[in-house]
């Protein structure tokens, strides 16, 4: 792709030629011209959404927040997204394509004038708003990464009616830009600005970088999010409210919600963009597990759902579905999408975890990654709709982005060969358990900071309420245990899981939650949110001097990603998973009512979006 002075992004982050065989059904002029009928969407089990506000901390930053309940209301400044792609849609998008400029020194963002839902124009100020609130509380959005990009690489920023020109530090990669850092700009209302109730601040009007600026917008941000979490955004009875309902610039607005995660929308009367709902409102519908869902399923009292894949009597494939499960094929298609994601379960580097000392050693992530038997839980489990994962990048990422990347797995399935690896290093499994015999960093030994008769234990935090995880990590707990590995699990509810591990509290030294990253809303996978030190989703504390530099190579210049994914694969940062397909709110098999009606076919999107005002009853 060539990269001018136009950012025109064709081939988005490789999936435009993709998409094409993952079912992609391009836009039908039919549909309902009056809104009518209720949609009902099925929320992730154990995964409702609990924020609001799009400026959150790694605790909130989920799919089910983000794709699934702020999206339908505060849509972001560029948008991605749309039936089974991950393209870029500028027709969605709150601004035109971005120019970059000046040897890609600056990039200049012009508003297209589209309305909040209380009037008022979504201009420069509403850009800068985000801008300027991020550059004072920058640790606590999840999107930051210490020295990259959007705030840390900004020299300055001007704005001026509907246009807003950023200065950057150095040349940066375009494409990196808009998908990880213009990406996240969700422009924001002035009724939002705000140090107390009807207490203006100058965070939406101050300059940026200027210290009065950044004392305006901590105050905003205490009063909204509060130091201690306990702002406006934490106190879900607000959700409805006026204030909250001003700043939609989506195609909805919220009107019911409460604390179990039921939520209705209905059509934003003021929405500029060129869809507008075609349904009269919108349901979503919590469940704390995937059996509570599915018996919602088999009364037909859910639109858009899912099944796990352990209910499949008939195998498919992500391109070959087989056949439904018989308790819902009248009722429901069976629908699978490709994900942009990484599937893994994360390791806890931090010094405060007493584990982290066995997980420092990289044969003993060789040893977890072997006993880790992929092919066989997609075939199994999966019911085959899976991809492997031997690296951090999505199974579908094009060579265009990628380059040459290794498709051979440097660490498959081999117990014998996990457990020879173990005693080579000092280890004596005699008693069933491996027990440290050789204490010391030689080559022979079991490695710096392992006393002898230390015993190689991981604790293993996992998401509750889900079959196939479930029967995941049984499968994996008894392989380790076969070995020698010690491994105690503690299954949470999603939300609980994700807390806890982004906390990196001492009580978890292996965490899967069920579902691994959605390079969404940063969709280049270059890796610096994940294992760089100081990123925004480095839970583990992981710190790879090498590693760091790859990642570097690729979002400062204009290296392609295949250095980084091998060296990744070789290094084990995290505990690679099988990847399973996309179902509408996340990981899965999905359901379609076969009364619904779409304009962009029902093929799950691979960023996990939902776009409700695309669908129809007929």
């Amino acid at each position: 792709m060539q990269i001018r002075h136009k950012l025109r992004l064709a081939t988005t982050i490789g999936l435009a030629a993709g998409a094409l065989t993952l079912g992609l059904v391009a836009p039908s002029v039919s549909g309902a011209a009056t809104p009518s009928g209720t949609l009902t969407f099925a929320e992730g089990p154990g995964a409702s959404p609990n924020y609001i506000f799009p400026f959150m901390s790694c605790t909130f930053f989920s799919v089910s927040n983000i794709n699934g309940f702020q999206d339908l209301t505060y849509r972001p400044l560029y948008w991605f997204g749309t039936g089974a792609a991950a393209t870029f849609n500028e027709s969605l998008s709150l601004a035109t394509n971005p120019v970059m400029g000046n040897s890609n020194h600056s990039v200049t963002i012009n508003t297209k004038g589209w309305k909040f839902a209380d009037g008022q124009t979504i201009n420069a100020q509403s850009v800068m708003f985000f801008l300027n609130l991020y550059h004072a509380e920058k640790s606590n959005y999840c999107g930051y990464n210490a020295g990259y990009g959007i705030p840390d690489q900004v020299k300055s920023v001007s704005a001026s009616g509907n246009t807003v020109t950023i200065n950057f530090t150095t040349s940066v990669n375009p494409n990196w830009i808009l998908y990880n850092y213009l990406s996240e700009i969700t422009p924001f209302p002035d009724a939002w600005s705000v140090s107390a109730a009807n207490t203006p601040a100058a965070c939406a009007s101050g300059a940026y970088g200027a210290k009065a600026t950044d004392a305006a917008c901590t105050s905003v941000f205490n009063y909204l999010v509060g130091k201690t979490g306990q702002g406006v955004a934490s106190k879900l009875t607000t959700y409805t409210d006026t204030f909250w309902q001003s700043g939609a610039s989506g195609p909805y607005v919220l009107t019911h919600f409460d604390s179990l995660g039921n939520a209705t929308f209905v059509p934003n009367k003021n929405y500029s963009g060129p869809q507008k709902s075609m349904v009269a409102s919108v349901v979503e519908i919590p469940y704390a597990t995937t059996a509570a869902e599915q018996v919602a399923l088999r009364q037909g009292r859910v639109d858009l759902g899912y099944v796990d894949p352990t209910n499949l009597t008939s195998s498919g494939s992500p391109s070959n579905p087989g056949a439904n499960w018989s308790a819902v094929a009248s009722r429901y298609n069976l629908e699978v999408g490709a994900p942009w994601s990484v599937d893994y379960a994360a390791y806890n580097f931090n010094a405060k975890s007493p584990e982290a000392k066995f997980l420092d050693q990289l044969y003993i992530r060789q040893a977890l990654q072997m006993t880790v038997d992929q092919p066989l839980m997609i075939k199994q489990i999966f019911k085959g709709y899976g991809y492997q994962t031997i690296n951090p990048l999505p199974p579908i990422t094009a060579t265009s982005i990628s380059g040459a990347v290794s498709k051979k797995n440097p660490y498959p399935y081999n117990p014998n060969k996990a457990a020879a690896l173990l005693k080579s290093h000092g280890w004596n499994t005699s008693s069933g358990s491996a027990v440290c015999a050789k204490p010391g960093a030689a080559a022979n030994e079991c490695g710096k900071g392992i006393a002898k008769g230390d015993v190689l234990t991981v604790t293993l935090e996992y998401g509750s309420g889900i079959p196939s995880l479930q029967t995941q990590v049984s499968t994996e707990v008894s392989e380790w245990n076969s070995i020698g590995i010690t491994a105690k699990t503690l299954a949470e509810p999603f939300n609980k899981v994700v807390g806890d591990c982004v906390s990196n509290t001492a009580t978890w030294s292996i965490c899967l939650w069920g579902a691994g990253w959605i390079y969404a809303p940063d969709y280049y996978p270059s890796g610096e949110a994940l294992f760089v030190p100081g990123a925004s989703f480095n839970i583990g504390a992981y710190n790879n001097p090498t590693l760091t530099n790859l990642v570097k190579a690729t979002t400062f210049g204009t290296t392609k990603l295949g250095a980084f994914a091998n060296y990744a694969a070789q290094q084990l940062p995290v505990l690679y998973q099988p990847n399973g397909t996309n179902a509408y709110s996340g990981q899965g098999i999905g359901e379609v009512i076969k009364t619904l009606k779409s304009k962009i076919g029902f093929t799950p999107n691979s960023l996990t979006n939902f776009n409700p005002e695309y669908y129809y009853f007929g």
